[in-house]
């Protein structure tokens, strides 16, 4: 099994407008420009009295090396969720309304593929190898999948805030 180490994690949250299908599509195209292979873990709508409630569960992956793999999961959460009409340049557009949620973590996989699993002489082998002979290249990882995370986090911020200003 591999081992996991919870590098990053945030939560955004906001009762607004925006178009879930534009933000929906942003996220899961920066993850493949960044070459990620997402993997859509659930989907699932239900029909409240409030309005649409969406529930979805992404699973974002990078090899880095045979051995380090990012792993970034996403949880989407909306509440409330109706399609509202508002006017932008003249013309009448729709756009969604409601509670939105949305959780990020970024966790950093040694050994994904467990080929140092088969022994506990082997497991040794790989806490000393992560520990006395690479640990300068792991922090460089988690630095770099630290900022990877972040740096999505504050795009999709960003694309709500554009969003709002409609």
């Amino acid at each position: 099994m591999p081992e996991k180490n919870k590098i990053f994690e945030t939560k955004i949250r906001q009762v607004a407008t925006f178009s879930f299908k534009d933000i929906y599509r942003f996220t899961y195209e920066w993850l493949l420009e960044e070459n990620y292979l997402v993997i859509e873990k659930k989907y699932s709508e239900k029909i409240t009295p409030i309005g649409k409630e969406v529930e979805i569960e992404w699973e974002a992956k990078k090899k880095i090396s045979d051995y380090f793999r990012f792993n970034m999961k996403f949880a989407w959460h909306i509440i409330g969720m109706n399609s509202i009409e508002v006017e932008q340049d003249g013309k009448k557009i729709k756009i969604n309304k409601g509670d939105f949620e949305l959780k990020i973590s970024g966790l950093l996989e040694k050994d994904y593929e467990g080929r140092w699993e088969a022994n506990a002489f082997n497991k040794f082998l790989r806490d000393v190898y992560d520990k006395y002979v690479i640990p300068g290249r792991i922090d460089q990882y988690e630095q770099k999948l630290f900022d990877e995370a972040n740096e999505v986090s504050s795009q999709i911020k960003s694309f709500l805030a554009v969003e709002q200003m409609r």
